[in-house]
């Protein structure tokens, strides 16, 4: 099985770029239902290692529409493609959901027509009611999952239940601690802790939280957002920020790792599918987003990456040894919706970027 290492940099897409200049709103009206979608052609931008090998090919098999499929490496590197200026060439664009809601706000993205993708049936109800994109108007949630704390159980005196046992580590895990490095979630366990938003734009809680990290990060090994589980696996680390997903690599080489949601709760997010606006292949781009939400295609993330997916059949069909050894998977969609979406602040997302650079600098 191989492991998707994706970097989710956060730096949010409307403050870097702007949006507003690259177009106004369309709708759905400009598709044709009945159009000759093989003599259309895809370009789809995607992180590496996040889809299945075959399926660009098994997409044209089915469908007739060849596809070529280039990668990003983080969100920033695709909204820097997007927004250059011009037509990309891209249309479609995997991009995380407050990137997402960027894109659109900026006129970027197509509307979509969910008469022409009519496995969106197939998505969870509460995949459907997602802050940034209410509806699904404009993108349709590929993976989805929370943050929370991946630690050694073996190597820990105790179950860590709060983001304070992260922030003020015990004496047996001092020295022994790991934060994601990425502006949003850099600043989530101290907003959690202290009680604020994960999209909190009030500039009082944010010297709070500024104060927690300056004070918490003698306390750390590192600040890491891809190597942590390996050393969860080594003993070097013995609790860490983690993605759920990227917490089932450690658990997959040691079952004394585990994952939970600390109690103050976390966020929810969410990798999306969005159709560009400068395509001229968009209703090749609703069959390949349909196709997508195929159960028998979808679900190749779950087992594959170790990622939750928004795709009731999918899920349904995972294998019971999977569940069992990787229990974040099971975690509902009503559990995961009762987490923060997370969403772009606009203009104050320079902030969060101001508060990483700072704490990574000290």
């Amino acid at each position: 099985m191989s492991f998707q290492r994706i970097t989710r940099t956060a730096v949010a897409a409307s403050a870097v770029f702007a949006l507003s200049a690259c177009g106004g709103g369309s709708g759905s009206s400009d598709l044709d239902p009945e159009a000759d979608i093989s003599q259309q052609k895809l370009v789809v931008g995607i992180w590496a290692d996040y889809y299945p090998e075959d399926l660009a090919e098994t997409f044209e098999a089915e469908t007739g529409v060849p596809v070529q499929i280039v990668h990003h490496a983080t969100n920033e590197e695709i909204m820097a493609k997007l927004t250059a200026g011009g037509d990309s060439g891209i249309d479609v664009a995997f991009v995380s959901g407050q990137y997402a809601q960027a894109l659109n706000e900026g006129g970027m993205l197509q509307e979509l027509d969910h008469s022409l993708i009519p496995n969106i049936e197939n998505l969870y109800p509460e995949a459907m009611e997602m802050a940034y994109d209410d509806g699904n108007t404009f993108s349709l949630p590929y993976t989805w999952g929370t943050t929370g704390l991946c630690y050694r159980s073996d190597l820990l005196p105790a179950e860590p239940t709060s983001w304070k046992d992260l922030l003020e580590p015990s004496a047996e895990a001092s020295g022994k601690t790991t934060m994601l490095s990425t502006e949003r979630w850099m600043a989530l366990p101290a907003l959690k802790a202290l009680g604020y938003s994960v999209n909190s734009d009030n500039p009082d809680e944010l010297a709070a939280v500024k104060e927690q990290l300056t004070a918490t990060k003698p306390t750390l090994l590192s600040f890491d957002d891809t190597t942590f589980y390996s050393k969860l696996v080594t003993g070097e680390a013995v609790l860490t920020e983690a993605w759920d997903g990227w917490c089932n690599y450690g658990i997959a080489e040691d079952p004394n790792i585990k994952f939970t949601v600390p109690e103050e709760g976390s966020d929810l997010w969410v990798d999306t599918m969005t159709v560009l606006k400068s395509s001229q292949n968009k209703e090749a781009a609703m069959a390949f987003l349909n196709y997508v939400l195929e159960p028998e295609v979808h679900s190749w993330a779950a087992e594959n990456i170790l990622y939750k997916v928004p795709n009731k059949a999918a899920m349904e069909a995972l294998d019971a040894e999977l569940l069992a050894t990787y229990p974040n998977l099971t975690v509902t969609p009503a559990e995961l919706a009762e987490q923060e979406v997370i969403v772009d602040l606009g203009d104050y997302s320079t902030e969060y970027t101001r508060l990483a650079t700072e704490i990574s600098a000290k």
